[in-house]
């Protein structure tokens, strides 16, 4: 009678011979090396080769057939900080969403604010926002538009991360969500300069200190994209749509930091 061992054993010289993982073996191939019928091999599975890839697993070989570790965890993190806020996320809880080992993740991101900050890279502006610094709008009106549907297309990202990394920011000032930012904020200056800087050496902007420029540039966005889910039920038609509001946060933020010269009608 075949033991689950045997079963391991064959599932590893089915792979080995063709050069898979096990994960991507056919359970025809597996069965055929056990010497069995695949029918005979599922019922002795139980239906699901679930428990043979856990077996094999448990033999200390990784079956395959998944994502890396580091996007497991990635996805899982966000997913759980979107659900629970990023306070209460912890890497235990990453490892169970994951189906991962806890050492395996302080290996892959060096502890949770590598992790957090890994999220905050794939999950918040950051890929849009040096995507449109390496090909910027011509005009700075275009610009501050662009700059502002790529932060709403952020906040609107799902799993929703960035709204969790705001409220964490505003109530713990010291927090992991004020760390992910330290990480990451370097290469969200880098971005915005590149993108303003060349307006105001072109005599376009005034030449505002590159943060207050970033200030009042999300400020007034960021505030409303926080606020809005408390607004609508309370106003209703009163409130104007997200495409109008961003229409208006563009004109202020134009009509604060240019010389009336620049503006185009």
């Amino acid at each position: 009678m075949f033991h689950m061992q045997d079963l391991v054993a064959a599932a590893l010289a089915a792979a080995k011979d063709r050069q898979q993982d096990v994960a991507d073996v056919p359970l025809t191939a597996i069965a055929a090396a056990a010497g069995i019928s695949r029918s005979t091999l599922l019922r002795r599975l139980g239906g699901s080769r679930a428990a043979l890839d856990e077996a094999v697993r448990q033999a200390g070989v990784d079956p395959g057939g998944r994502p890396p570790v580091r996007d497991r965890a990635i996805a899982a993190a966000a997913q759980l900080v979107a659900e629970r806020g990023l306070g209460a996320v912890t890497l235990d809880a990453v490892a169970d969403r994951a189906e991962c080992s806890l050492p395996s993740l302080h290996t892959v991101f060096d502890g949770r604010d590598g992790l957090f900050a890994a999220v905050f890279e794939l999950h918040g502006p950051l890929p849009d926002l040096e995507a449109l610094a390496a090909d910027p709008p011509e005009h700075l009106d275009d610009t501050v538009r662009a700059l502002h549907r790529t932060f709403v297309a952020a906040f609107n990202h799902e799993p929703r991360v960035l709204p969790a990394v705001f409220a964490d920011i505003f109530s713990r000032p010291d927090g992991p969500a004020a760390r992910m930012m330290a990480t990451n904020f370097p290469r969200l200056a880098d971005s915005l300069g590149r993108l303003l800087l060349p307006h105001v050496a072109a005599g376009r902007m005034r030449p505002l200190p590159l943060p207050v420029m970033i200030q009042l540039l999300l400020g007034p966005l960021v505030t409303h994209i926080l606020m809005r889910p408390v607004l609508a039920p309370a106003l209703g038609d009163e409130l104007p749509s997200l495409e109008q509001t961003c229409e208006l946060f563009a004109d202020a933020y134009l009509r604060a930091v240019t010389y009336p010269a620049e503006r185009r009608p």
